[in-house]
């Protein structure tokens, strides 16, 4: 099962690298794109939940990473990459975290 899962975390964040490329190469302006969800309430509500997501996920980051300077590199990409970097890291860490819970 942990398998399928790793699988399927790494597949969903090269999907959505794909997408991100699709969308930066359809020529659409980002900060004129990204400011017109902002303008809508929803797509203001859309980008906070985002963002607490990001914020969620460096806290588990944070918690399990052993080392202080990969959790810190991880929790920079993830501020810059967004759910493709956490997607990569769960699936990395899945096993210590499976590991953790059980104890």
């Amino acid at each position: 099962m942990e398998i399928i899962i790793r699988s399927t975390l790494a597949a969903a964040a090269v999907a959505l690298a794909l997408l991100i490329i699709k969308a930066f190469a359809s020529g659409a302006p980002f900060w004129e794109s990204f400011g017109a969800v902002a303008a809508n309430p929803w797509g203001f509500v859309g980008l906070a939940d985002l963002y607490l997501g990001f914020l969620v996920a460096a806290i588990v980051i944070a918690v399990v990473e052993h080392s202080r300077i990969s959790a810190a590199a991880w929790i920079v990409a993830l501020f810059f990459f967004g759910n493709i970097a956490s997607a990569l890291w769960l699936a990395l860490r899945l096993r210590r975290l499976i590991r953790q819970a059980g104890s």
